[in-house]
Formats: C-alpha cells, sequence, structure tokens
C-alpha cells in the first residue's frame, strides 16, 4: 500500500514539477522574443494560463490528500477527540457533497467539447441529455494543432481537421480534477472514520513536522 502511494505521490509531483517548469520555460522565452527580437510567441500566454489552470485543479485535489489546505483549528483544539472525531466526519462530509457537485458541473462542461452527452439533472445526474448540442469543433484561440491529437479530428469532429487545438483536450483537467477531489475527499473520509486523523486541514501538527526537519537538517550538517 505504501508503495502504490508513493508511486502514485511522484506521479502527481512529477506533473506538478513539469507544470511549473513548462510555465517558467515558456513566459522566459516568450520575454526573451519580445524584448530581444521584437517578436512575440502568439500561444505563448495562452498556453501559460491553461497549464496555470492545470497546476491549481490538480494541486488542490494534492494539497487534500497532504492535508496541506490551510484552515482554522480553534475549536477543534478546545474539544475531545470523540468530539472532533465527528466535527471532521461532518466537515468532510460537507466536502464530498461540494465535491460531487463540481464534478458533475465540470463533466457537464467538458462533455459536450468530446462529444458527449453531458448529464440531466439540475444538482445531481438524472441520466443523459442526449438533445444537447455537440461543440467539438471549438477551439482555443491561439495554440496551434498538435499531431499527436490527430486522432480526434476523425473521432469527435466528423472528420474535419482542426487548425488550433481543440477545446476537448486543455479542458479534460476539469472533470479528471474534479475527480480526484473525490476520490481524495473519500480517503481522508476513511481517514477520519478509522481515527487516523481528525481534521482535513493542515494543523500545528505542520509545524511540528516543519521543525522536526529543520532540526534534523541541522543535525546532517
Amino acid at each position: 500500500m505504501q508503495t502504490n502511494q508513493s508511486f502514485t505521490d511522484r506521479i502527481e509531483e512529477t506533473a506538478i514539477a513539469v507544470l511549473i517548469g513548462l510555465m517558467t520555460v515558456i513566459t522566459f522565452a516568450n520575454v526573451i522574443a519580445r524584448f530581444m527580437f521584437n517578436s512575440n510567441i502568439l500561444w505563448a500566454l495562452e498556453l501559460t494560463v491553461f497549464m496555470f489552470g492545470w497546476l491549481v485543479l490538480l494541486g488542490a485535489s494534492y494539497a487534500v490528500k497532504k492535508h496541506a489546505h490551510l484552515g482554522v483549528d480553534a475549536i477543534i483544539n478546545m474539544v475531545s477527540p470523540a468530539t472532533a472525531r465527528i466535527m471532521g466526519l461532518i466537515s468532510v462530509a460537507c466536502c464530498l457533497l461540494f465535491s460531487l457537485l463540481l464534478l458533475k458541473g465540470a463533466y457537464d462542461y467538458w462533455a459536450v467539447f468530446a462529444d458527449l452527452p453531458p448529464t440531466s439533472g439540475r444538482w445531481f445526474p438524472t441520466g443523459f441529455d442526449t438533445t444537447a448540442r455537440s461543440q467539438s469543433f471549438y477551439e482555443v484561440q491561439d495554440v496551434p494543432m498538435i499531431g499527436l491529437f490527430g486522432f480526434l479530428e476523425d473521432l469527435i469532429n466528423y472528420g474535419e481537421s482542426y487548425e488550433k487545438l481543440p477545446k476537448v483536450i486543455p479542458y479534460i483537467v476539469l472533470p479528471v480534477s474534479m475527480l480526484l477531489l473525490v476520490l481524495r475527499f473519500a480517503q481522508a473520509a476513511m481517514q477520519i472514520w478509522r481515527g487516523d486523523i481528525d481534521r482535513l486541514v493542515a494543523s500545528h501538527e505542520v509545524e511540528d513536522e516543519l521543525e522536526a526537519a529543520r532540526a534534523k537538517n541541522e543535525g546532517d550538517v
């Protein structure tokens, strides 16, 4: 179990690091092009915005997994462990419900770009709306089409070629990240239920861990 968790941690951490690195490189290259060569990388800004969105959305679920979201724990620290556990279960239930609503909204928004039917129902899915108009031909504004995604032209665009990147590609992070968020809150709920933790947010335990890591580093030196 620990090995599997470490593997998924490395995947998520690598993805986040790659996004930050690419954002930095693309922004730096665009600055150089603008001020040294009086030119401009037309797609740089839009691609950076997409990457930043991916970074935030994927990072949100990873922070839940690592209990790194900040919060106020003054009341939790004042009550008994049993009460703190109940409060933790209530809070994680609210977060899980909210993330499920986000998942529905994220899928419905992305589905039309993927030539898929969105769900019906205002708050919770009651089926699929097969009358929804496909928007699989929608493209982003500046990022050019990449040959790697050429299969999408026959798969969802009825053989029509894309000049720019189809929106289905950058927006897929919406349902994926919300699904991860649901998974992370479900995992946190199980941890609270088992008594492994009593809260979702970062607490003074984080400060203790940082102090222990700082002391260890000083000892190694």
